[in-house]
């Protein structure tokens, strides 16, 4: 193909199998930009994923234990690059469509999502740095939301190797006045339930899951909302903080026998849906839970949404941040909020148009890391390209989840008086 160097078009794209914050193997990509620039992207990694994510191609033999991503690296040269190779760069839509197209799958199975992917955000990375403006401004002209971090303290489930079924205990600092307070907030609350656990359950409860959230020795989500409003309680801020729970309940679920597995009991649908609406009466201060059951009981969802009309009922493995899926759930009336995970989609385009779509469907979004994280910041761009009114953050413990934090508080000051805080509002930017 013909490159015309007055346009920035792409030279080259280059991959690299770099490890996650878990030691596992993912991918960094580059893509360079005729004389003016190149971008850089990771790709994050979930530990629980649902069925209906875009596919994570692995090598499957020894090394890694078969998590090696050779071969998703050599599709990025060996396919993706002669396909991109004179493309002008801006043209994010196109990019990622070649991409779709030429994988030809409806999961992106045969060259690897992670491959498109990387691709994928290194490419928007590249165009915005040929424009010489920062990522977010690049996605949108319009963003200017920080979004209230949705700050996971306890780890249970598959993140944790402690007994404790629910995955994720968070806190979120709607009473801040600005991101930055919101990041002191939430530090000071994790030093001071570092404290409580030390002191209840010794030094060993203070070890980490991987959320960067701590993994106590308890067994109900009962105990673990009680250390978390205990830690709220003595650092002051019952009045700034509100709390978002991740059950992972398609991991607690046996199709087989049609029952969950939670809090020490065996469950039906039902009694789960029962344990759900006891947790909100026990902690009414709880307003999102996340994938409260199974990924394919949409009817369970919708009791869900309409039992808690005040709470978020976020659907993760339910739509896997993927179109279909989420078409589906808001006709069956079984979600209202979208947790948005760039990986699960498989390209920047379709995770911001599944965001989009649910936004004007009035279901707010949730941007989301993944537990298998490295050091690149830009899931925080995207959030704040989107305004989307909660990021699911970590725990502020390792630099895979500090540096969320950190580019948020970049861009709070890149902003200035423009920057708007969710805050209080993190419901209604839908």
């Amino acid at each position: 193909m013909r490159m015309h160097t007055s346009e920035p078009v792409i030279t080259d794209i280059r991959a690299l199998e770099i490890i996650d914050n878990r030691g596992r193997p993912t991918i960094r990509a580059r893509v360079f930009v005729a004389g003016r620039a190149v971008g850089c992207a990771d790709v994050p990694c979930g530990s629980s994923t649902g069925s209906y994510e875009a596919f994570d191609l692995r090598d499957g033999d020894a090394r890694y234990h078969g998590r090696g991503v050779r071969k998703a690296i050599a599709n990025i040269h060996d396919e993706l690059k002669p396909a991109l190779t004179g493309q002008n760069v801006t043209n994010q839509r196109l990019l990622d469509r070649i991409m779709v197209d030429l994988d030809g799958t409806m999961n992106r199975s045969r060259l690897g999502g992670n491959a498109i992917l990387a691709v994928s955000m290194a490419a928007a990375q590249a165009a915005a740095a040929s424009l010489h403006l920062p990522l977010y401004r690049y996605l949108s002209a319009a963003g200017h939301v920080l979004p209230v971090p949705q700050s996971c303290l306890i780890n249970g489930g598959v993140h944790a190797g402690n007994e404790l079924d629910a995955q994720e205990f968070c806190v979120m600092p709607v009473g801040a006045p600005t991101f930055a307070e919101a990041t002191r907030l939430v530090c000071e609350v994790f030093e001071t339930l570092k404290g409580i656990l030390e002191q209840k359950h010794g030094t060993l409860a203070t070890n980490f899951g991987e959320d960067g959230g701590f993994a106590p020795p308890v067994r109900s989500s009962k105990e673990a909302m009680d250390l978390l409003c205990e830690a709220v309680e003595q650092s002051g801020y019952v009045d700034d903080v509100v709390y978002g729970l991740d059950i992972a309940a398609t991991t607690l679920y046996d199709r087989a026998q049609g029952m969950y597995r939670f809090d020490g009991r065996q469950r039906t649908p039902d009694g789960m849906i029962a344990a759900m609406l006891d947790l909100v009466r026990e902690y009414p201060q709880i307003v999102s839970i996340e994938d409260p059951l199974d990924q394919d009981d949409l009817g369970g969802w919708k009791i869900m949404v309409d039992s808690l009309p005040e709470v978020l009922i976020v659907a993760d493995d339910l739509t896997a941040t993927n179109m279909e899926r989420l078409q589906l759930a808001t006709r069956s009336g079984a979600m209202n909020a979208l947790l948005c995970k760039v990986n699960q989609a498989g390209s920047l385009t379709d995770a911001m148009d599944a965001a989009r779509f649910a936004q004007r469907h009035k279901c707010p979004v949730v941007m989301s890391v993944r537990s298998g994280e490295t050091e690149d910041d830009i899931l925080s761009d995207i959030s704040v390209a989107l305004n989307a009114g909660v990021f699911k953050i970590g725990g502020p413990h390792g630099s895979d989840r500090g540096k969320s934090f950190n580019r948020f508080l970049e861009i709070e000051a890149e902003l200035g008086a423009v920057a708007r805080y969710a805050g209080r509002d993190f419901a209604q930017l839908a």
